[in-house]
């Protein structure tokens, strides 16, 4: 079983009786607003607010330490399970479980007496993080695109990752222009609103090694679109314990190992690594079929995620900063004035421009539909569907393939809203 591949994820709690953490996983989804107009200015002053608050709400919350606690028992029971149906010998089991787990985060041994002390580590990460991180939020399109890239990606793809060469920079807070529904372990729900991610050094075992790596956060939207009654009544206890859950509630924390490891691998190499991946995670999700490959071309319409394999949070970051590297995306500051009112104060200006706003470089002309080929074209009133075809590049000057993307390929009249899923939104 590959130590490369391994996330390290701090679980949502799904176990009966773990009902706070339980709530965090089971969230039903309710409907969303069917149109909606993104503007950067506005995305850039909420990302703004939701960084304040949750750095201020997670100081000594209370109820997110046992919430965290929670998941870490989780994930280090589900490790130890693994791990006991494993070739590993015995004698190893319980610091490689460790090492899977909170060394892929980034902890540095000795490992923690126990989940709280864990969680108390994981929060301080966090708070780190929200603190020392570029705020960017992410244009409809741009996210589009990206989830459109992160179909297409396997396990493998994920460990070329060079943190020197894809990662713009070495901490950031990417907030999404809409939550990402996600069903995970067992069904349950949740919705992703930000990703966070700062360099770390990874603490592994067989072989006992550091291995230069990022540290990827989760953050759900606490007031997202899955809402069951026992996530309502989990934000309620909170808020009336005097611990109110913070606006981005951490939820999955993962490692990535980030030095381009197996950048000059065979791609027969690759394929059993991303074997052995989904192989672990499907022993971890108690799920039959381990023999699912992503699409060639990979294109997303705003449905729901399967994450079967607990992997979409790395895949969507390592599209993201690929996209980025590759100059399909482009960063810059909001474009909108800051109107007069309320938010057009000197500080509201300034709160604008520390927030950086990640486009698409070139919008693809619009794309007709084949069947318009039979001389009855078509009016459409709304752009979608974005379509990525994944090459592997050979770049001479290094000598060394590099993952790009083709595309993306967007319908629809260029000055058409585009339209997400059940969201429709006015792209700039």
């Amino acid at each position: 079983m590959s130590q490369q591949l391994l996330s390290g994820s701090s679980r949502r709690g799904e176990r009966e009786g773990m009902k706070v953490g339980k709530a965090s996983r089971g969230k039903k989804q309710r409907s969303r607003d069917t149109s909606t107009t993104w503007s950067a200015t506005k995305a850039a002053r909420a990302a703004h607010r939701q960084r304040a608050d949750s750095r201020q709400l997670l100081q000594d919350n209370v109820f997110m330490r046992t919430m965290m606690a929670s998941n870490v028992s989780n994930r280090m029971m589900e490790m130890r399970t693994a791990l006991h149906h494993s070739t590993v010998p015995e004698q190893h089991r319980e610091n490689l479980a460790f090492a899977m787990t909170l060394g892929k985060q980034g902890m540095r041994r000795p490992w923690p007496t126990g989940p709280v002390e864990a969680a108390q580590w994981q929060i301080r990460q966090v708070l780190h993080l929200l603190a020392s991180a570029e705020v960017l939020v992410i244009s409809p399109a741009a996210h589009a695109a990206v989830m459109a890239a992160a179909a297409t990606l396997e396990p493998s793809d994920v460990a070329t990752l060079d943190k020197d060469r894809d990662i713009p920079m070495p901490a950031g807070l990417l907030v999404l222009p809409e939550p990402v529904v996600v069903e995970n372990r067992g069904g349950s729900l949740s919705d992703i609103g930000a990703f966070g991610w700062q360099f770390i050094t990874q603490d592994q075992v067989l072989p006992d090694a550091q291995y230069p790596g990022v540290q990827l956060t989760c953050f759900m939207d606490r007031d997202g679109p899955v809402q069951p009654e026992a996530w309502r009544l989990a934000v309620a206890k909170a808020r009336a314990t005097g611990s109110p859950l913070p606006p981005l509630v951490p939820d999955g924390i993962y490692g990535l190992r980030a030095d381009g490891a197996l950048t000059a691998e065979s791609s027969e190499r690759h394929a059993e690594l991303s074997a052995e991946h989904r192989q672990l995670n499907t022993f971890l999700n108690q799920i039959a079929d381990h023999h699912a490959l992503p699409p060639e071309e990979g294109q997303w319409d705003g449905g729901r995620i399967k994450d079967t394999y607990d992997d979409f949070a790395a895949r969507y970051a390592f599209a993201f900063w690929r996209l980025a590297a590759q100059g399909v995306t482009v960063l810059d500051e909001p474009r909108e004035s800051v109107k007069d009112g309320p938010h057009g104060r000197p500080e509201a200006q300034s709160t604008v421009r520390d927030v950086r706003v990640i486009r698409l470089a070139h919008q693809v002309p619009a794309q007709r539909s084949t069947d318009d080929n039979d001389g009855n074209s078509r009016v459409y009133h709304h752009r979608w569907t974005v379509r990525m075809h994944k090459v592997r590049q050979w770049y001479p000057s290094a000598q060394e393939h590099r993952l790009i993307w083709r595309g993306p390929y967007i319908k629809g009249p260029t000055d058409a809203p585009f339209l997400v899923g059940e969201k429709a939104y006015s792209v700039d």
